[in-house]
């Protein structure tokens, strides 16, 4: 179950906080947070997701700078409410088209880029060796200037050299690849 303390993968590659931030989403989307209401402490997070209290509150962090929550000091951190959107998903959705009609302005933003060693999971999925170098962008998709997801990509390191560079300026990360024939 969701927000279990079993439920984080101490060694799945994704970082405490992002699993964190994860799961304070799902949770929101099942309606176990529900909008305009207080979360609960960070203590009782900490808990119940079986981390330390600082963890929760990079988690917290991330989606404070996503327009996810608003914490207000001495009060508390809530759950901002949100115009609902349908999203479909299927082979190769693109977050614009996915949004076509119920949004003038989509947009993707990069967040965050590393080059970093892969882990088990990505290697595999991208079909290298366990430690190649990957480029792992974070991005954030915007509809009308607000928030609607959160995504992390990896991509070959040697063959995507410059990609962060063409998705800060494309913004899109189908836009990116064509820089580079795909």
């Amino acid at each position: 179950m969701i927000g279990q303390p079993g439920s984080i993968e101490r060694r799945s590659g994704v970082s405490l906080w992002r699993q964190i931030a994860d799961q304070i989403l799902h949770s929101i989307a099942v309606g176990d947070f529900a909008e305009n209401t207080a979360l609960p402490p960070e203590v009782a997070l900490a808990e119940r997701y079986g981390v330390n209290r600082h963890t929760v509150r990079s988690a917290i962090a991330a989606l404070v700078q996503d327009g996810v929550l608003r914490a207000e000091q001495g009060r508390g951190t809530f759950v901002l409410s949100r115009k609902r959107l349908s999203y479909p998903i299927g082979a190769r959705t693109r977050f614009s088209e996915g949004l076509q009609g119920q949004a003038s302005e989509r947009r993707s933003v990069l967040l965050e880029s590393a080059v970093e060693p892969a882990s088990r999971r990505v290697a595999e999925g991208l079909g290298l060796a366990k430690g190649s170098n990957v480029i792992r962008l974070e991005t954030r998709g915007e509809a009308d200037g607000q928030p609607v997801s959160r995504a992390t990509g990896w991509f070959e390191a040697g063959r995507f050299a410059g990609i962060d560079a063409a998705m800060a300026e494309t913004g899109s990360i189908t836009a990116s690849l064509q820089r580079f024939g795909i």
